[in-house]
């Protein structure tokens, strides 16, 4: 059978999530921990609208929080902590003992940092002009946040 590879700049979501899948499979397989879940808390308007997000997933002890998002019209009314704190608060009752996040020099690492992240590692550059920042929260054991 012969193969071939071809780019394809814009699979579905539903192809990706697919191809996901075998990805964690295969790390399922290899850690022994299949505990991995998604985890995610929405603030929504009146109309049901999402106007904010903090969504990642739990696993093997750790949790990574992907997606942090505050619509600009709702910013500084705090919804973006209170989002983090149940974050955290989730993460920590799975028996997550770290939770990562990465966050832009433009985007909130203060707001990580206020809430106990520490820098582990920022990247010049990327993207030009910016850094990536990589933050850690250590939680204590048999700690809700």
């Amino acid at each position: 059978m012969a193969i071939r590879m071809e780019a394809e700049h814009d699979l579905s979501p539903v192809e990706l999530s697919a191809l996901e899948d075998h990805l964690y499979n295969e790390n399922r397989r290899l850690t022994a921990r299949d505990d991995d879940r998604g985890l995610a808390f929405v603030i929504r308007d009146d109309a049901g609208r999402a106007i904010g997000v903090a969504a990642g997933h739990s696993w093997a002890g750790t949790s990574e929080l992907k997606l942090m998002w505050v619509d600009g019209a709702y910013r500084g009314r705090g919804h973006a902590g209170q989002l983090l704190d149940a974050f955290v608060a989730e993460a920590a009752s799975r028996g997550a003992r770290r939770i990562w996040v990465s966050s832009h020099d433009f985007q909130a690492p203060g707001l990580y940092e206020k809430a106990g992240f520490e820098r582990m590692a920022e990247f010049a550059g990327w993207p030009e002009g910016h850094s990536n920042i990589i933050l850690c929260k250590t939680i204590a054991a048999n700690s809700s946040a």
